[in-house]
């Protein structure tokens, strides 16, 4: 559990700046919802907390509906998944097309790479627009503030994790590579921004709970943004359930997992936190570490507690430019680029769906990808006489 807290606080920290709301909405969101999934879980060794895949649809709807909608979609989603618990839908997700899977993850992953480009190179200016293209050109006309330090230090980092990650996997070098940035950055590297400096002092202690202030008028607006958050969390839960379940040779409970989920993303939100669901790498850094009990995801969301009430003002010198090149990283494993040679020998309908998922990420928005890969996903396999719903793809490389 300490060892997977230390991989998740820097990364919640990150994945909140990414997604455009407060750095501490993160280790909230990692503190409350990762007990929760732990504690009420399908599987016996999922690390839960907000991850990657939901950072472009929660700066959408940050950037439509403000914070405030988005713990409303946040907590219709986590209904949705109550209710999909509860009337046994799990393995239902299961007949989710692979290349629509392997779509929306690529195209997630080229848009969490494009929006850290700011911080990554010490850019000022004023936040970017949600959508690529005008993301794209908000970048390119503040193109003449970049830091040439701050860009340094971030590919330097981004350099650095790759490599040392590939010659020793099973060393956190994510953690130890920004804490380095970060502390050559507040001693030799003046123009560096950190957390602190670009947000505030992150707080030391964990906000009374409350309900969101629903409004009514907003629901059917924030229902399409709730279903995408349900939907990304449950798949996200299962694949990396399945992970898990392989690589400690035991078996999940996906109705059980579809629960937790529900629930964590309920309570999220009363806390002022982010979506939550079942993060795959710290899933895998929890299984080498040793965990093969509930308790280890427990302990995690108890050390990062520790971690927000004492040591809150270390956290807040995490430097910009090295949360920004984790992300990077990040994306750049959620988009698996070693399996292209292998997704290009892919029947062409099949690749033009993962092609079509992932433009349609990129270039229009995560509900409309998800809903039109899914309709010509199923099309294609009803057409070639496919019933039954064949396995994903779950291998783990990193």
């Amino acid at each position: 559990g300490g060892t997977v807290a230390l991989v998740a606080l820097p990364l919640s920290i990150a994945i909140a700046i990414a997604s455009g709301t407060p750095p501490a909405t993160g280790l909230i969101t990692a503190i409350v919802a990762g007990f929760i999934i732990s504690a009420l879980g399908g599987s016996r060794v999922q690390i839960g907390g907000p991850t990657g895949a939901f950072i472009v649809v929660v700066y959408g709807v940050v950037h439509d509906h403000g914070y405030s909608g988005l713990l409303q979609a946040t907590f219709m989603a986590g209904a949705i998944l109550l209710v999909a618990g509860l009337f046994r839908a799990g393995r239902l997700i299961r007949h989710i097309p692979e290349a629509v899977i392997e779509g929306f993850t690529i195209g997630i992953a080229v848009v969490i790479a494009t929006g850290q480009v700011k911080d990554l190179a010490g850019m000022k200016g004023p936040a970017l627009p949600a959508d690529f293209m005008p993301k794209v050109a908000g970048l390119w006309a503040i193109r003449e503030t970049v830091d040439p330090v701050s860009l340094a230090l971030g590919i330097g980092c981004v350099a650095l994790m790759l490599l040392l990650r590939k010659l020793a996997p099973r060393v956190p070098w994510l953690v130890f590579i920004v804490a380095i940035a970060s502390i050559l950055s507040a001693y030799l590297l003046p123009s560096v921004d950190t957390v602190a400096v670009r947000y505030g002092a992150l707080p030391q202690s964990l906000p009374m709970p409350h309900l969101p202030a629903f409004d009514a008028g907003n629901l059917a607006t924030l229902l399409p943004s709730a279903l995408t958050i349900a939907f990304l969390a449950g798949i996200e839960s299962l694949l990396s359930a399945i992970v898990a379940d392989r690589m400690i040779e035991g078996s999940h409970r996906s109705n059980a997992e579809l629960i937790a989920q529900g629930v964590a993303n309920m309570a999220s939100p009363l806390f002022g936190g982010l979506p939550a669901t079942g993060a795959i790498a710290r899933t895998a850094t929890n299984v080498n570490a040793g965990g093969r009990t509930p308790v280890a995801g427990m302990i995690h969301a108890a050390c990062i507690l520790v971690a927000l009430l004492l040591a809150a003002p270390l956290a807040g010198q995490l430097a910009l430019p090295a949360l920004a090149g984790l992300l990077v990283v990040t994306a750049w494993t959620m988009s698996e680029p070693h399996r292209w040679p292998e997704r290009l020998r892919m029947p062409i309908a099949d690749l033009g769906i993962l092609i079509l998922t992932a433009g349609l990420t990129v270039f229009a928005n995560l509900t409309l990808a998800i809903a039109a890969g899914t309709v010509a996903g199923l099309l294609l396999r009803f057409a070639r006489g496919e019933i039954e719903a064949p396995s994903w793809h779950t291998p783990f490389r990193w």
